[in-house]
Parts: structure tokens; C-alpha cells; sequence
């Protein structure tokens, strides 16, 4: 996962506002560190980001584990948070769409492609990691690993989140509608919106509706 899927977003956004937008560790251009992924790790990660740009609070986008991760922020750290688009997140490995037991197998297709051919996310990879192309096979065996037991988030904790935020998903999504609906539905003001026709992959199949979403529901509780 690269920046790239959400530069839409980003372009859209920055019509208006201030967009700042960081890769985590061992995706895009940034360096992979030693040891495992955590999502508390990545909270800390974005908690460094916005003190490194003196940003108090933000208007947070994640998408897939970033959707995950905008949830814990905004759970455990409120005040850094003025609103949460969550893309295509998961409260835990029960809301994939497909049976635990056949969620290994699911994952082991992330790195490969229909007929043989390249996979975009691999090659994309490959074209801006520093750690060189080799090192892609680590990242996605540390996911792999990640996304087998985590994230463990309780509907009842997420009670707590005090910012508006609108849980967007594919209707087709890797993540299953009715736990979109779970998610949204745990938060006290929360939001669901499923793009009909989309997978997880929404923001590339349909970026200008999802940008639209997000810049709607940005600048309502901008204003708000």
C-alpha cells in the first residue's frame, strides 16, 4: 500500500484545505524497521506525524490498515482527531469476508495476480521502496502475519470516539458490508456509506465518488 491510492483524496482535498500525508514503515517510499507490524504501533507512528508538523489536530483519512489505525487514534487520543473518514477497516479478522479457517489462504493471494501476470501492488512496490524489490516479499509476510490475529477492537470500546466519522467501504468489499455497519454503528456519531459495485479496491474504481464523499463530509465538519 502506497500513497498512490489515496493521491485522489489528497488532490481533492487540497482545493481547500491543508493535506499532509505520510507512508508507514515498509510501504511506498518509506524504509521498512526491524520486528513485527502492530496497529499500536502505527498509532504512535501517526501521533510523531502530526507533532513532527506541530498539528494539535487533524481531519484524519486512512484507508485499510490506516482505517484502522484513524480508529484507534481517534478512540485514544479524541483530541487529535476533529473528524475520521475510515476506508475499508476491520475491528477484527472476523470481519473479512471469508471464513477464518480460509483467511490464510485469502492473504497468501495478496502477492499474486490472475494468469501470471505481475502484481500492480508488487511492481508499485518494487518502484519506490528503498529496501529494494526482494524486501516486498518481507512486508507481505509481516502483514500476512498482522492481519491473521489483528486488529482486536471491541464494538463497545469504540463508544468513546468523539469525532464524526463516516465508515466508506465497497459494497463488493474484502471487508464485509454488514461489519461496515457494525463499525458505524458502535460509534456515537458514525456514518456508513457502501459504494455499490466496489471492492476494496474503491479507491481506484471509483475515485470520484469516493473523493466527493470525503470532501463532503470533510468540509461539513469543518465548518460544524
Amino acid at each position: 500500500m502506497t500513497l498512490e491510492s489515496l493521491r485522489p483524496v489528497g488532490r481533492a482535498l487540497a482545493h481547500s484545505r491543508a493535506v499532509h500525508a505520510f507512508e508507514r514503515p515498509g510501504h511506498g517510499r518509506s524504509p521498512d524497521v526491524p520486528g513485527e507490524y502492530s496497529y499500536a504501533r502505527g498509532v504512535e507512528q501517526a501521533l510523531a506525524y502530526l507533532d513532527l508538523l506541530g498539528l494539535d489536530s487533524a481531519h484524519v483519512v486512512g484507508y485499510s490498515d490506516g482505517a484502522v489505525i484513524g480508529l484507534l487514534l481517534a478512540r485514544d487520543h479524541p483530541r487529535r482527531v476533529r473528524s475520521l473518514v475510515s476506508v475499508s477497516g476491520n475491528l477484527d479478522p472476523s470481519g473479512f469476508a471469508v471464513e477464518p479457517e480460509e483467511l490464510d489462504a485469502a492473504l497468501a493471494l495478496a502477492g499474486t495476480a490472475p494468469d501470471g501476470m505481475p502484481d500492480p501492488d508488487r511492481e508499485l512496490h518494487a518502484a519506490l521502496s528503498p529496501d529494494g524489490p526482494a524486501h516486498g516479499d518481507i512486508v507481505l509476510d509481516k502483514l500476512r502475519r498482522l492481519w491473521r490475529d489483528h486488529p482486536r477492537v471491541t464494538p463497545a470500546s469504540l463508544r468513546t470516539v468523539r469525532a464524526p466519522t463516516l465508515v466508506l467501504a465497497g459494497e463488493h468489499d474484502a471487508v464485509r458490508p454488514e461489519h461496515s455497519a457494525l463499525i458505524a454503528a458502535a460509534l456515537p456519531d458514525g456514518y456508513l456509506h457502501l459504494v455499490p459495485e466496489a471492492t476494496h479496491a474503491l479507491l481506484e474504481e471509483h475515485p470520484e465518488v469516493v473523493c466527493a464523499l470525503v470532501v463532503a463530509f470533510v468540509e461539513e465538519h469543518a465548518a460544524g
